[in-house]
């Protein structure tokens, strides 16, 4: 780090912004392979908390490519400073106030652990479990196929690895659960711990 460059404390500091929205800001980082529902999952859980009046934003794979890491790859290293990038984008994001969904595969657990390491307990590990045949079903781009065929380079799940959260906080059956289900399991456990309280459903007297 330069030492010309200072670090300017703000006036308005998180605990402030979170005040004002109503709710805790945290990330809820959506992990998975290609095709396991991630990005499916994260905009539907934004669509409910965003009727709840919760402030959210999504940061889905595809679309950070097109500008933030539009200079990426996919080797290794590539894929490494992609997460690293949104990892301090969602840091941001946090001090904001705001409850920021990423959707990526983020296939190496170090890398998710960097992330975990520099956000703390506003990070909420999310694995969307589904099979690699599932997966395979749902692909309507091809690129499963495509990366059999060789024609695509490390390729999560065919030519490069995934390696599976230990301890996340959330794991969810994307293979078997209905979308409305997957999204209920995530909210519940926001509302748990007391990112927010769901509204009382009780009947009235």
């Amino acid at each position: 780090m330069n030492r010309n460059v200072v670090w300017h404390k703000p006036q308005v500091n998180r605990g402030m912004r979170e005040k004002m929205n109503g709710h805790r800001s945290a990330v809820l980082w959506f992990t998975g392979l290609s095709g396991a529902g991630k990005s499916t999952l994260a905009h539907a859980v934004e669509e409910r908390l965003y009727k709840m009046g919760i402030r959210t934003y999504v940061l889905d794979g595809d679309n950070v490519r097109h500008g933030l890491c539009g200079d990426l790859g996919f080797s290794d290293v590539a894929r490494r400073e992609n997460i690293r990038r949104i990892g301090e984008a969602t840091k941001l994001f946090v001090d904001a106030g705001v409850v920021v969904l990423t959707a990526f595969i983020s296939p190496f657990r170090s890398d998710r652990q960097q992330v975990r390491k520099l956000l703390g307990d506003d990070f909420i590990e999310i694995y969307c479990n589904s099979s690699l045949e599932v997966c395979e079903s749902r692909d309507v781009k091809g690129l499963y196929e495509r990366a059999k065929a060789g024609e695509i380079r490390d390729f999560t799940g065919i030519s490069s690895p995934y390696e599976e959260p230990v301890a996340a906080e959330i794991v969810i059956d994307t293979g078997n659960l209905s979308l409305e289900d997957s999204v209920q399991q995530v909210v519940n456990y926001l509302a748990q711990q007391q990112f927010f309280t769901l509204p009382d459903s009780s009947p009235t007297k």
